[in-house]
């Protein structure tokens, strides 16, 4: 199993157990759905007497995403103007990144080059479709994964490295 953890604050992102498409060779998209969570009905073996009202615990089942759950991702919030602010930051923290990594001049030009087009083609005109996920670590520099109203989540390409598990 590969997990890809953010480069910058070694947070767990996504994992290879769900299915990610890879978009214009700069993000990966990954579905995920909502679950219930809770109200686990454990059968103790116990015989319950006629006499005794039945003691019930309140133990309500939640809707909670696949992926958020799993990888303890925290929600976090954004108007555009912050978001482009903190971008610009991060973008600059995975070329660092990237470079200390030994990736060519050629590599981090085209992460460059197709973050930026993808940013402004594509984040911008449906921004406010977006919710906002940092990892579990809340590290501000960090990667922050977008989930979209269609349960897709978006994390960058670049921004993560692939270990195997």
């Amino acid at each position: 199993m590969l997990i890809y953890t953010d480069i910058i604050t070694g947070d767990e992102m996504i994992s290879d157990s769900y299915d990610l498409k890879e978009v214009d060779g700069i993000v990966y998209e990954a579905d995920c759905a909502m679950i219930e969570e809770g109200a686990i009905n454990v059968d103790i073996g116990a015989n319950a007497s006629a006499e005794e009202g039945e003691e019930a615990v309140e133990d309500a089942a939640i809707k909670v995403n696949n992926i958020v759950h799993s990888f303890r991702l925290a929600s976090t919030s954004f108007d555009k103007k912050s978001y482009l602010g903190y971008l610009k930051g991060y973008m600059k923290s995975v070329k660092t990144a990237l470079k200390e990594a030994g990736k060519s001049d050629e590599e981090v030009k085209a992460f460059e080059t197709g973050a930026s087009k993808y940013v402004k083609e594509k984040l911008l005109p449906s921004f406010k479709d977006f919710e906002f996920y940092t990892g579990e670590s809340m590290n501000p520099d960090g990667m922050v994964a977008l989930l979209n109203y269609r349960e897709y989540f978006i994390f960058w390409k670049h921004g993560m490295k692939e270990t195997k598990v």
